[in-house]
């Protein structure tokens, strides 16, 4: 399911400013905080040299190398709100609802590091993160793939569970996507991708929106046939087992068929009678380890 989304909605998704998740990827580890700390160093005797050289007003200098020592604390914010903003440049977005195809996992090198072993050799150790990789995909056809750094909480993540995220795209029929978002399981409460692009309080509210604007349509009815649930109400009161009678058999279509009613071929061939190998076949009976699997219990459907 691809729903548009109105551009107002699609710029309160992807938020101007950075938010929490966004800083938090930008601030990164400790080696990236330190080399932040280097360019800060770095700038600020860049200023002074230039004031020194130029001989430039206090004020504005100091304003400069105020800003320079303290990039370390708002680089993060610039880097996301620019990613922010390169997103906001689509004309266009929607809100897409789908399954999960497949889920599997890669490795992937990070860098290399150069040390000598005991024995005075040289030896090249490859830094590898392993990568959660999710592919999703709909009734339409449309399929894309997703990848992210594995965490614990991934492990709850299964085949056949219900993904939202946000595409975007140039076209106004979004017939051709250019970038998509994180992506989020609604029954695990979790957020995969590499990137949190979403203002992610702000899309579980237009999810729900679009969930119970969806589920609140009226059901379209076939031509010719009368409306099944004021059928169903008066059949609940005309038997006690109605509700679990199967869907069609209030249907009398098939009632007044009586053609195979009067063709008693099966009726009088027993071969099917004699042959009781499926009734002395129990191992189905005795294979209940799928009763007790409920991983796709909990993926509740809209």
């Amino acid at each position: 399911m691809l729903v548009p989304l109105t551009r107002e909605k699609f710029e309160q998704l992807i938020p101007r400013i950075a938010t929490g998740p966004q800083y938090k990827y930008y601030w990164g580890n400790f080696s990236d905080l330190l080399q932040r700390l280097l360019i800060s160093v770095v700038s600020v005797a860049a200023v002074l040299l230039i004031k020194t050289i130029l001989g430039l007003d206090f004020g504005l200098i100091f304003v400069v190398g105020l800003m320079s020592g303290f990039y370390w604390l708002w680089g993060p914010i610039f880097w996301a709100g620019w990613r922010n903003y390169k997103c906001r440049g689509y004309k266009y977005g929607g809100f897409f609802r789908g399954r999960i195809l497949d889920v599997w996992l890669t490795d992937e090198v990070k860098g290399k590091q150069e040390t000598v072993n005991s024995k005075g050799e040289l030896v090249i150790v490859e830094n590898r993160e392993k990568l959660i990789n999710i592919e999703v995909g709909d009734e339409s056809g449309f399929e894309t793939s997703i990848q992210a750094p594995l965490r614990n909480e991934h492990k709850g993540i299964n085949r056949g569970q219900k993904v939202e995220m946000v595409v975007m795209s140039n076209r106004p029929d979004l017939s051709e996507i250019d970038e998509i978002s994180d992506i989020y399981i609604p029954s695990r409460n979790i957020w995969v991708g590499s990137y949190p692009f979403l203002s992610r309080d702000f899309f579980t509210e237009v999810s729900k929106r679009i969930r119970d604007g969806y589920d609140d349509r009226p059901q379209q009815r076939r031509p010719g046939r009368e409306n099944r649930d004021s059928r169903d109400s008066r059949d609940s009161r005309d038997s006690r087992d109605s509700d679990r009678k199967p869907r069609y058999s209030q249907d009398d279509r098939y009632s007044q068929d009586d053609r195979y009613d009067r063709d008693d071929r099966y009726d009088r061939d027993d071969r099917y009678d004699r042959d009781d190998r499926y009734d002395r076949d129990d191992r189905y009976d005795r294979d209940y380890k799928y009763e007790k699997s409920q991983k796709y219990e909990e993926d509740y459907d809209y």
